[in-house]
């Protein structure tokens, strides 16, 4: 037997089964950007070593989401082209639903949706399953990585400067773009502001800047002759 849910049952049978999952996670989303509780839940669900497939179908994503999702282990994610279907399911129970994984619908939206229950609809549940397991093989299984992403916004704005964007410097210095944050962040040239960083006092004594994408959203650029 299925189950109807509104836009408040939604995002509460939302975390109940990403709680749940004991075996599996698929969470399926054309747009895809995590509340603070949602990260909260994959999170706990990565130190359990839970098998955790994430397949979106929007290049935009933001370089704090990439850097967040290339910090889980057991989170494998994949990219569908012409994605239109929202799905989540765990071992247990799924929810075919107009809501995006995306903060903003979570709040804003009117959304519906159906809970399926596998001990219930046991055919309703497989037929799901399958499909979102179709949807897994035809999508293109990407390692995020947010120096790909910089680069592509970043190379016109530091062409008209002298200075060099995070993802090089990181390079340079034979880090990960995630890895060399949080170094700059030791170092005392950013501070944590929510889910991502602001430059300090410190760094903008030396002449680094936040410059700001309309696609991919705020980055920094640096003084090639900074010392780390």
């Amino acid at each position: 037997m299925s189950k109807f849910l509104n836009t408040t049952a939604i995002n509460y049978h939302l975390e109940e089964l990403i709680k749940s999952a004991s075996e599996r996670l698929i969470l399926i989303s054309p747009y895809l950007k995590l509340n603070s509780r949602i990260k909260e839940l994959l999170e706990d669900k990565d130190r359990m070593k839970i098998d955790i497939r994430v397949v979106y179908g929007k290049s935009e994503l933001q370089p704090e989401e990439i850097s967040w999702l290339n910090n889980l282990s057991f989170v494998r994610t994949s990219f569908c082209q012409n994605l239109h279907a929202k799905c989540y399911l765990n071992e247990r129970s799924a929810i075919i639903t107009s809501l995006n994984l995306y903060e903003f619908s979570q709040v804003n939206n009117n959304e519906m949706g159906i809970l399926i229950e596998r001990d219930q609809s046991e055919c309703v549940y497989k037929d799901t399953y399958e499909e979102c397991q179709r949807i897994i093989r035809i999508s293109d299984e990407v390692k995020m990585s947010i120096e790909k992403v910089a680069t592509q916004t970043e190379e016109s704005e530091e062409a008209d400067t002298q200075k060099l964007t995070t993802s090089k410097l990181a390079k340079q210095h034979k880090l990960k773009t995630s890895e060399f944050l949080e170094k700059l962040e030791d170092l005392g040239y950013l501070e944590s502001s929510g889910d991502g960083f602001k430059l300090t006092s410190k760094a903008t004594d030396i002449g680094a800047e936040q410059k700001y994408s309309k696609r991919f959203g705020s980055y920094f650029i640096w003084p090639e002759s900074i010392k780390i």
